[in-house]
């Protein structure tokens, strides 16, 4: 027992408050934690044990006093704002105003934060457990209520900050940090709400804005042109956020950009970009692609801007573009290699303004792809005039483009074709063109052909380009059956009249050829060679059958002239040396030039009857070697007009001369085909697609036994887009057609809908 002793001894013992406190012992400690709080208000705080005050409000809350001390608490901070801080505040209004609220503000939060560190048991207990605000907050709605939301001082806070944001506008200097402190102690007077800083500055701050901004955008149109408005929308754009950044709370800067786009862009869009002599279309015209750019980067921020622009953009390329393709001499021809580099340019620039100033935008880029498919289809000489730029571009030439540089243009060119609805016309063109260059050797070059044709097949598909690489495959086969004819000629003695002979044999399905083939009196000499091949080809492939194309051929002459030079002085005859050249010729001029070898003198009637070329083909010849360059003209046409009429006359031009030994006679270049050949060329081409549209409404139908017209007609455009557009009338015919020969039958209970008869 003795050793336990002093252990109990060495224990500590606090006494216990006492369980009851009389009423004059609270009062007395609720006087002395009122005097402290007066005292931290009135910033004489440094004598005060802040750990006495602590104990003691935690005996008051302990004791359940908690009410009387929140309560007290409350009305001493309330008495000292009603009565020192707001009279000081509304003795400012006049002279140094937010200075003045901020030095309160500032005081009133560093009392509060002291203030809250003495009644921190209360925050923990009584707070908590009565659910009210914690002192802190406490402090802050009560400097709202009495300070800041009095009367006079809501009213002259909310003006003095608009004030200063208004000068600011207009270029004046301010206290960019008492607007800060303002804003900040709005946003904290919310208590984690927005909603203080809304109401007292932010919701006036934006009807302030908004109407600024209406009447500056009517001034700003009214004296300046579109590019420099554009330009002062940016720049006010970006000093409302660099100021809503900098001195206003951080969450204003969307709100208040917002109201500078509505006002400024979003109101006066189709005014902006319609303006007269600066909007879209002038800069457009003048090639102002950093406006367009500032343009495109602004209107990019409101809802319907950048359609504003493409509307404006797709109407001055629509009108552009039809001034291009349509024909307003009506029947003169427009030069089609100029009709398609005018097109091309006019890409190139739409598409220099796509990447420069819309930033290669989804919606600019359809909608110039659109433009284009719009006029390009406008012209129905567009397919024809397309081909014959590219076979002008593949042709060989004296200072042509090298081989790179024709590749370019055909990727634009490719481009245009990409926008050709009747792609099948173009086809039967291309054809006909490639036929010349191949049959005519004038091609710059094979790779390039093949090129061609393999974009077009990447385009189209293999159905589209099988011919085309059909003819290819011919020459090659012409080649092998020239080399075994030469080597047939020399063992066999067989005499080809002193000629050199050069065959294509042209597969009938391949080649553009006509089913009637050209008449034509070839020279008797020709005529005895090419029956020496017919002879040695049939021999080695029996069943088949050859027929001349004369219209697709050519000949290398050897020509004499004898020139005649005569004195008018002493009327003598001197004459001169005979002069050779080689003359190249189609074979139609050929005929035409080996009559002379017996002749001096025909008129145009005799030509004709003596070489049977039709018509058409004869004056074309004939204009090429009497009315062509001057040092082409092998002939001499008598009288010398333009025109050339059935009595005419033609002649030998005795005073041909050429620098050149083998004289090239360039044909009459065709701008293209003549009417009665391009109605032709249309109803061969609608007749083939009478065929393609049957294939493929059988091949639909089999696939799908039954289906309704609408359907039918929806699936086989789309089926057919590659090549061309059918127009319903059309597929209407075909229908009707079908049903009649019995592979397709209307369905007994649906008039509009078709079943497959197999």
């Amino acid at each position: 027992m003795a050793l336990n002793k002093p252990k109990k001894d060495t224990k500590m013992r606090i006494r216990a408050f006492p369980m009851t406190m009389d009423e004059k012992y609270v009062n007395n400690i609720w006087t002395l934690l009122k005097n402290a709080i007066q005292e931290i208000q009135r910033k004489n705080n440094s004598g005060l044990s802040f750990e006495e005050l602590y104990r003691n409000a935690y005996t008051m809350v302990l004791h359940k006093h908690g009410e009387k001390l929140y309560n007290g608490l409350k009305d001493v901070v309330k008495s000292h704002l009603e009565e020192k801080v707001r009279v000081d505040v509304q003795e400012s209004l006049n002279n140094n105003f937010l200075q003045t609220l901020n030095s309160a503000w500032n005081d009133h939060q560093t009392a509060m934060v002291m203030i809250r560190d003495i009644l921190m048991y209360m925050d923990r207990v009584y707070v908590l457990q009565n659910n009210v605000d914690n002192v802190y907050n406490l402090g802050l709605l009560l400097f709202r209520d009495h300070v800041v939301r009095y009367g006079c001082i809501r009213e002259h806070l909310r003006e003095t900050l608009l004030e200063m944001v208004a000068k600011e506008r207009r270029g004046e200097l301010v206290d960019r940090s008492a607007v800060k402190n303002a804003c900040q102690m709005l946003m904290a007077l919310g208590i984690e709400s927005r909603r203080v800083y809304e109401e007292d500055f932010e919701q006036p701050f934006l009807e302030q804005s908004a109407e600024f901004y209406q009447l500056e955008s009517q001034n700003f149109l009214a004296e300046n042109s579109a590019s420099v408005y554009i330009k002062k929308v940016e720049q006010r754009i970006n000093e409302e956020a660099e100021r809503a950044r900098h001195y206003l709370d951080k969450s204003t800067e969307e709100l208040i950009v917002k109201v500078v786009e509505e006002e400024l862009i979003s109101k006066h869009m189709k005014t902006i970009v319609e303006m007269e002599n600066s909007g879209v279309v002038h800069m457009l015209k003048q090639d102002k692609y950093d406006d367009l750019a500032c343009m495109y980067k602004l209107f990019f921020r409101v809802d319907g801007g950048l359609k504003s622009i493409a509307d404006s953009v797709s109407s001055y390329l629509r009108e552009q573009g039809k001034a291009l393709v349509t024909d307003d001499k009506s029947e003169t021809n427009i030069n089609a290699i100029t009709f398609v580099q005018n097109l091309l340019d006019l890409k190139d620039r739409f598409d220099n303004f796509l990447n420069q100033s819309f930033h290669s935008d989804r919606l600019f880029k359809q909608r110039i792809s659109g433009d284009f498919e719009f006029f390009l289809n406008l012209n129905p000489k567009s397919p024809e005039y397309l081909s014959l730029f590219i076979d002008d571009k593949l042709k060989k030439g004296v200072k042509g483009p090298t081989e790179q540089e024709v590749e370019q243009v055909l990727d634009k060119a490719m481009v245009l074709f990409r926008f050709l609805q009747e792609k099948d016309v173009f086809e039967r063109y291309y054809k006909q063109h490639l036929a010349k260059r191949l049959l005519l050797n004038r091609s710059m070059s094979e790779d390039s052909e093949k090129n061609m044709i393999s974009r077009l097949k990447t385009e189209c598909g293999c159905q589209f380009t099988s011919k085309l690489e059909g003819m290819f495959k011919d020459m090659t086969v012409s080649n092998t059956i020239m080399d075994e004819f030469k080597t047939h000629i020399q063992s066999s003695g067989t005499s080809l009249h002193g000629l050199e002979l050069s065959v294509r044999v042209l597969t009938t399905g391949f080649w553009p050829t006509t089913s009637a083939t050209p008449k034509c009196n070839i020279p008797q000499q020709a005529r005895n060679s090419f029956e020496s091949f017919r002879r040695f080809y049939l021999a080695k492939h029996s069943g088949r059958q050859l027929a001349l194309q004369p219209q697709l051929g050519s000949a290398d002459l050897h020509a004499v002239f004898y020139n005649t030079s005569s004195s008018k002085k002493d009327d003598i005859a001197t004459h001169l040396e005979p002069r050779k050249h080689i003359i190249q010729v189609s074979t139609f001029q050929m005929c035409i030039l080996m009559l002379f070898n017996n002749r001096e003198c025909l008129t145009f009637e005799e030509v004709l009857q003596e070489t049977d070329i039709p018509e058409k083909e004869l004056l074309r010849a004939l204009q090429s070697l009497a009315m062509g360059k001057p040092s082409q003209r092998i002939l001499v046409k008598n009288p010398k007009s333009k025109e050339i009429d059935k009595s005419h006359q033609f002649a030998v031009n005795d005073q041909f001369s050429s620098k050149l030994f083998r004289v090239k006679i360039q044909t009459v270049a065709a701008k293209g085909e003549s009417e009665p050949e391009r109605k032709e060329t249309r109803c061969k081409v609608d007749e083939d697609r009478k065929h393609e549209i049957e294939a493929a409404i059988v091949r639909i139908m089999k696939s799908r036994k039954r289906m309704q017209h609408n359907n039918l007609v929806t699936e086989l455009t789309e089926q057919l887009r590659a090549r061309f557009f059918p127009s319903p009338m059309v597929i209407k015919k075909r229908i009707e057609s079908l049903i009649e020969r019995e592979y397709l039958a209307r369905a007994s209970d649906d008039r509009k809908t078709y079943t497959y008869v197999a």
